[in-house]
């Protein structure tokens, strides 16, 4: 049977599921994901289209530049997911708003030419300056 994994925002406004594998993971270290979250660094699962389904909700939608599109809630602000024209056949979707985050372990660090020079975080990971689609 396929792993199936829920999450949403924080008001509970908007939920969403996914199916499959917990991999694919990545910590995110753009000025974007820093400004539109407020962290300092957002970290992402990339999932097929296809395996993605909104439950409950329509999220407000933001084009935080020419290729993306990030899924939000609009009572609560929750990023919940993100939507690159680079890679329409997949969706991005926020660890920390999974149900269960602790179990969605991070396998690389992206975006690193942004990383905030004192910042610490899962230093033995593989790195990449930019994102390989």
């Amino acid at each position: 049977m396929e792993e199936r994994h829920q999450g949403g925002c924080h008001c509970g406004q908007i939920r969403y599921q996914f199916t499959g594998e917990l991999r694919d993971i990545a910590h995110c270290h753009c000025s974007i994901c820093r400004r539109v979250s407020g962290g300092i660094v957002t970290t992402w699962i990339t999932v097929p289209m296809a395996a993605f389904a909104w439950l409950a909700g329509t999220p407000a939608r933001y084009d935080s530049s020419a290729s993306c599109v990030r899924c939000f809630c609009s009572n609560c602000g929750a990023q919940l997911a993100l939507i690159t024209t680079l890679s329409p056949e997949r969706i991005d979707v926020t660890i920390a708003t999974l149900d269960h985050p602790e179990l969605a372990r991070a396998d690389r660090h992206i975006w690193t030419t942004s990383r905030l020079p004192w910042l610490h975080l899962d230093e033995q990971l593989p790195s990449e300056a930019e994102e390989k689609i």
